[in-house]
């Protein structure tokens, strides 16, 4: 054998063994990387808000969990960003909640409420934007607060010169638990319709037109 044909054996020998490194190099990598996107797809929907289903019974999840209700009531889009917390055994009116004091409907951050249409909100007129809403409980009526500084932690900075809309609805008794804090953006007819809060058995619906 020539030292050429010598030269070019192991040469191809030499290549042949370089592309099988190579490929087991990338097999190793790409289960790592795989991984790594799994990881990355489970902390975004850890990330997003939730749609607070009727439940009846208590789950496992711990703390308030951060939720939005969207829908449509005539031409107008209405969306509630909230924190949403369990009974969990609690007694939640008159107990949790205190009565006669400025709740945040919700947990941790204002509970918010957004329109991209000017509606009616309680027979009110409300500009299209983003709120807090708040609510007074009471024993028989209950004080809804439209306020401007929809940006608050609870109702530390609340301050009634900012609000906009204010009215009183009575709340509904209900037979069925609720054990999530819930919020729903329900229509009607003619352009009608309602933002609903469930809560332990408590129903209160704050009309809505457009």
């Amino acid at each position: 054998m020539t030292t050429e044909l010598r030269s070019a054996i192991l040469a191809v020998a030499l290549g042949l063994a370089l592309a099988s490194c190579n490929g087991q190099v990338a097999e190793q990598k790409a289960p790592e990387q795989e991984s790594h996107h799994a990881t990355a797809h489970e902390a975004n929907a850890q990330d997003g808000a939730l749609a607070i289903q009727a439940q009846a019974e208590p789950d496992t999840l711990k703390g308030s969990l951060k939720a939005e209700a969207h829908g449509q009531i005539g031409p107008a889009h209405l969306t509630v960003a909230y924190h949403s917390p369990a009974v969990r055994g609690r007694v939640i009116w008159g107990g949790l909640v205190a009565h006669n004091q400025v709740w945040v409907t919700g947990a941790h951050s204002a509970t918010s409420l957004q329109t991209d249409q000017p509606v009616t909100i309680g027979g009110q007129p409300l500009p299209a934007g983003k709120y807090a809403l708040f609510t007074i409980p009471g024993e028989k009526e209950w004080t809804v607060i439209i306020n401007k500084n929809w940006e608050q932690h609870l109702a530390d900075d609340y301050s009634e010169a900012e609000d906009v809309v204010r009215f009183t609805v009575t709340p509904e008794r209900l037979e069925q638990h609720q054990e999530r804090l819930r919020y729903q953006i329900v229509p009607q007819r003619d352009a009608q319709g309602a933002v609903v809060m469930t809560w332990d058995k408590l129903k209160l619906s704050l009309p809505v037109g457009v």
